[in-house]
């Protein structure tokens, strides 16, 4: 007896998912006096590995030891448990609404190996842009944006229109 393949559930409605949003938001800043983002999480785990292999690199560099030095554990914050359960969550969300899939998304016009390359290149950018901005665009935009920080609003609206710029010199690669 063969088994059917399930399609996967429909999305949830984006203004439900809006709201939803919202109240996390809300819930993150209420419980632990912080708002949404990943950066902050990501710096906290290259400061665990450079501890690993070169501790007295972390405790001579003021940046690094404010987080991690001596005694410290760089993994013991919020924002980390906050990161990994982000991940997990996402991925039970995937599995239990049957989207969960290991898959290379492109156009028909580009490579496997050019998307790898492009996809790396865009987040090695946006890394640097978000330890730079003191923020990722989860932080600057969501959280940020809940402040109505001038800041943050500057941010989201410079990514939008960069972003519309970009798109007409890389849309061929997706049609």
């Amino acid at each position: 007896m063969s088994e059917m393949k399930k399609d996967p559930k429909p999305y949830l409605d984006p203004y439900i998912s809006g709201a939803l949003l919202g109240v996390v938001l809300f819930a993150a800043f209420f419980l632990t006096g912080n708002g949404l983002g990943a950066s902050g999480a990501l710096n906290r785990l290259e400061i665990a590995l450079v501890k690993l292999f070169s501790p007295g690199h972390v405790d001579c560099v003021t940046y690094l030891a404010s987080m991690g030095a001596g005694d410290l554990n760089p993994l013991d914050s919020g924002p980390v448990f906050m990161l990994l359960g982000t991940f997990l969550g996402g991925m039970i969300s995937g599995i239990f609404n049957r989207r969960f899939k290991v898959e290379l998304r492109k156009g028909p016009r580009i490579s496997n190996r050019n998307r790898i390359v492009f996809a790396l290149l865009g987040g090695i950018i946006m890394g640097y842009g978000a330890r730079l901005a003191r923020g990722c665009t989860s932080g600057q935009a969501l959280s940020g944006g809940a402040v109505l920080s001038v800041g943050s609003w500057a941010f989201m609206f410079s990514v939008f229109i960069g972003g519309y710029l970009l798109a007409f010199f890389v849309r061929k690669l997706w049609t």
